[in-house]
């Protein structure tokens, strides 16, 4: 079968179709879509080897037990992350912060970009008909956003402020507009703020906000740059709350002053579940539709990874 691998390099090839083990479901996959995790991966980010991707649609095709036969033909997206289920994290339903854990095309699990892969059948949630397959794919990203707000209560008066304008950056602003959320997306490109406007944001541009200071309530970092997280310290009220979405790995020094001085929580803020984000798709709530650059064949996947590497490129999604 078809699959999208990394090991020092990426490559379109040919491998083995995976073996069931129990619990497992066989999914065979419609379509996936490129996370910057994955091209982050391929500069070297977790050391991992393997097939890859994350986020997918597809439709079950085999089971390991009897008693799921029910899920054969279904039409699925699934949780990333599969947990030991034999500690005190998945005992409170949080394998994703189990310690122990694998994750889907990204630790130790071999990812969906293939013809064929395999998750766990409590991992899957069924598609609603009326969420096509390009909306679907976006489920992952959706929930990462949809997790700032089971974290944290944001209060009806309050000023809120997004801080970058990529896909995680849209992707929040998206759910929030949903909830009627007081919210500024703050970014660099005009095209991409649109989008958020268009979803309900009001817009600023970075260049607009050098004399904007400790005016928001809640300021959510989406940037991924060090330059991104000492800008949205700055535009936090005192007592206000930071939420860092994007992982910030660098060796650049940090200056956390403002976190003191200021009294800012700062809360970190990772993968989410997918069940209230495919709520939200399938009531009609956010468009993710603006996001998607362009679909792929899987034949050119490594011309689509090329694609998702460019400045002006949103969602790549890549067809099997």
């Amino acid at each position: 079968m078809k699959a999208i691998t990394f090991d020092d390099k990426l490559e379109l090839v040919d491998i083995e179709k995976p073996v069931l083990k129990k619990g497992e479901a066989l999914i065979k996959t419609s379509m996936v879509g490129i996370c910057n995790t994955d091209f982050e991966i391929t500069k070297g980010y977790m050391g991992y080897k393997g097939v890859l991707g994350h986020e997918f649609v597809g439709v079950v095709e085999n089971v390991s037990d009897d008693e799921d036969k029910n899920l054969i033909g279904k039409r699925v997206v699934g949780e990333i992350n599969l947990g030991c289920n034999n500690c005190q994290w998945c005992a409170s339903g949080l394998q994703r912060h189990c310690p122990n854990r694998q994750t889907l095309g990204i630790w130790n699990k071999d990812g969906c970009f293939s013809e064929y892969f395999t998750l766990p059948i409590k991992n899957l949630l069924e598609v609603p008909d009326n969420v096509s397959d390009s909306e679907a794919v976006m489920v992952e990203p959706i929930a990462a956003a949809c997790e700032i707000l089971e974290q944290l209560h944001i209060k009806p008066m309050d000023k809120v402020a997004i801080l970058g304008d990529g896909k995680l950056g849209l992707c929040i602003s998206l759910v929030l507009n949903a909830m009627n959320v007081n919210l500024t997306h703050i970014g660099k490109h005009k095209d991409k703020l649109q989008i958020s406007n268009n979803a309900g944001s009001k817009i600023l541009n970075l260049e607009d906000t050098k004399n904007l200071n400790a005016c928001f309530d809640v300021v959510i970092e989406a940037t991924g740059s060090v330059g991104g997280f000492e800008k949205s310290l700055s535009l936090v009220k005192p007592r206000g709350v930071l939420v860092l979405k994007s992982t910030i790995a660098s060796n650049e020094g940090l200056n956390l002053a403002g976190v003191v001085v200021n009294e800012i929580t700062v809360l970190g803020s990772r993968c989410g579940q997918f069940a209230p984000a495919l709520k939200l798709l399938s009531e009609g709530k956010i468009d993710v539709n603006p996001l998607i650059s362009k679909i792929y064949n899987v034949d050119d996947a490594i011309e689509a990874f090329e694609e998702n590497t460019k400045k002006e490129t949103l969602k790549i999604l890549i067809k099997f």
